[in-house]
């Protein structure tokens, strides 16, 4: 094909030269001011720009554009996106072809997870650590373990200056070569963290506070923090080894954040923030990146949208074994293998919220999870029976979610299983659809 037919074939009437590219760039430089650096496998356009004064922009001003076609440079991109706004900075990378492009915010993520760090570490020992061989170390986020607080919980977030320090970062210790303290560590992007906008954090009233002991009670933290100011506590949920501390004012939420934090109670150095909200925007399915189709709803019993009667109870198409005890597999069904262990084997152990979700594949986990991720209180279920006319018990679960802004939410399916087992695994799945 001659290159004036594949140009039209990429959506463009148009070859240039290298000293057209040339001359273009340049005519846009002289134009705007801005400089070009070729940085990194990338090219840079701007950062800052001419007569620019101040920090950069702040995160979450940048925007990540996909599918640009390969013939189209910096000269004809600028002033396309000058039109939203004024350009900090344009770093173009030709890996994509075609006619269309693709934008979304992009996740500017400055924090590894770093697993399988000794649990007698201390904060200052794991930060020092990462400092001799990364570079733009800003803090190390050490977790103590629930039950014995003089150790960590096996895992460690190092937060980095920037995107490209931690992404180097994570280069740097990806290969295994690094071995701290003679252990192989385990390293992986953390998830990004919520951007929560300022005017809904000013609302807020209640507190998050973690590093409790297991055994401080309910009771004993609200006594805590209605000390500097009494009866303005509302209430207090406590999970494990963390709590959230609801208060009736916001104005007292802010006050005893700043006045219990760092404070102990039970021997525990309580650390306290403010609770970020959920976003009930965003739905389960659309956390999960589509893993259960929406067609899922069918599956649970609910009316068919097309001639209004029910489908058979079973389990979304991700899961393998139906509820009726048929095996349906579905076209996202995970591949589910054992392999064996190798006398010599080293086995690391992990948390379960440092997987990806890929590797879970029942509801009840995807929706303990899913809590997890979003700061709420683990699900609770509450088993309920009857007794159908031949004599048979059925059940049915409950589930109380409570995040940290509302109210616990009580759902529960309307359908009764013959199973414990089933009757857990349809509750969480009635309750993911309806989050």
């Amino acid at each position: 094909m001659h290159e004036e037919n594949k140009a039209a074939a990429n959506g463009c009437g148009k070859i240039r030269s290298g000293a057209q590219n040339g001359a273009a760039l340049l005519a846009l430089m002289e134009k705007t001011g801005y400089s070009m650096v070729q940085q990194n496998g990338q090219r840079k356009f701007g950062g800052p720009p001419p007569g620019w004064e101040g920090p950069p922009p702040p995160r979450g001003c940048e925007v990540f554009v996909g599918k640009i076609p390969r013939d189209m440079y910096e000269d004809e991109l600028v002033p396309v996106f000058e039109r939203a706004g004024k350009i900090y900075e344009l770093r173009l990378m030709m890996e994509f072809s075609g006619k269309f492009i693709g934008v979304c915010v992009s996740l500017d993520n400055c924090r590894l997870f770093i697993g399988a760090i000794p649990k007698d570490k201390k904060k200052e020992e794991i930060l020092n650590e990462m400092k001799k061989v990364t570079e733009g170390v800003v803090d190390v986020i050490v977790y103590p373990n629930a039950t014995d607080k003089t150790k960590n919980r096996g895992f460690a977030f190092v937060e980095y200056e920037s995107h490209r320090a931690a992404a180097m970062a994570r280069r740097r210790l990806i290969p295994g070569t690094f071995q701290p303290w003679g252990h192989t560590i385990q390293v992986d992007w953390a998830d990004p963290e919520k951007v929560v906008d300022e005017e809904t954090m000013q609302r807020v009233k209640v507190l998050y506070v973690r590093n409790l002991m297991i055994s401080t009670t309910e009771d004993k933290i609200k006594a805590e923090f209605n000390k500097f100011k009494p009866g303005v506590v509302e209430r207090v949920k406590k999970l494990r080894d963390y709590a959230f501390v609801h208060f009736f004012h916001r104005e007292d939420a802010v006050a005893a954040m700043s006045v219990m934090n760092g404070k102990c109670i039970d021997g525990a150095s309580i650390e306290v923030t403010l609770a970020k909200p959920v976003n009930k925007e965003s739905s389960w399915k659309q956390h999960f990146n589509g893993q259960i189709s929406p067609s899922s709803e069918n599956l649970l019993g609910f009316p068919n949208k097309e001639d209004g009667t029910q489908k058979s109870l079973g389990k979304p198409s991700s899961l393998s074994v139906r509820l009726n005890g048929q095996h349906s597999p579905g076209p996202l069904e995970v591949e589910r293998s054992t392999y064996p262990i190798f006398p010599g084997i080293k086995l690391t152990p992990i948390s379960m919220y440092s997987l990806k979700l890929s590797h879970f594949s029942s509801a009840v986990m995807h929706l303990d999870y899913f809590c997890h991720k979003n700061s709420w209180a683990p699900p609770e279920y509450c088993l309920y029976s009857t007794t159908s006319q031949d004599g048979k018990i059925l059940l049915v679960y409950k589930v109380l979610i409570s995040s940290i802004a509302d109210d616990s939410q009580s759902f529960m399916p309307e359908k009764l299983c013959t199973t414990v087992e089933d009757a857990k695994e349809l509750a969480a799945q009635f309750t993911l659809l309806h989050l």
